[in-house]
């Protein structure tokens, strides 16, 4: 394998910020807020602060304690799968390139929570009326977000390949 350029490195960044940002802004809520306590922020928007057990937006936080290191191990095998195809994007795969360090931060924000904590803090709580989505934090945000441009970035490359739709006539 060949040392990254910068074009590279400027997304293990990126991943970097990621991290940061979200171990921020949870130390920040968990110290300022008692488990479950509740800010008002908007008519449809809550900081809460949770604590959880299981994956993104609370999936499987009720099985028992062994999805904390199912999700560790699964959390680490996937970064270590992005930074290795990381290594590998040419320079013009810019949003190929923030789609991975998008989801390599978020992945890597929580597998930390879990190592360290034991549960990952989540505390942005969204709703309408009394429907409140699963809350969440940064992380689940960020794999969100690259998991969308990971699909735009597929759509958009294989236009660019010559790959369509052809029509049986």
């Amino acid at each position: 394998m060949t040392s990254p350029g910068w074009s590279v490195i400027r997304w293990y960044l990126l991943a970097v910020v990621v991290i940061v940002f979200d171990q921020w802004t949870k130390q920040l809520v968990s110290s300022q807020f008692q488990y479950g306590e509740t800010l008002s922020v908007t008519p449809f928007f809550n900081l809460t602060l949770v604590h959880n057990l299981g994956a993104a937006f609370s999936f499987l936080s009720n099985a028992g304690g062994w999805q904390r290191w199912f999700f560790t191990l699964l959390g680490f095998a996937v970064s270590l799968f992005i930074i290795l195809w990381m290594w590998r994007i040419k320079h013009s795969q810019k949003l190929l390139g923030m789609a991975l360090a998008l989801v390599l931060g978020g992945a890597l924000g929580n597998v930390w929570d879990r190592m360290v904590l034991g549960y990952v803090v989540d505390f942005i709580d969204v709703y309408y009326l009394d429907y409140h989505w699963p809350a969440f934090n940064i992380a689940d945000s960020a794999i969100t977000c690259g998991a969308i441009l990971l699909i735009l970035e597929s759509l958009l490359s294989g236009k660019e390949n010559g790959v369509e739709d052809t029509k049986h006539e």
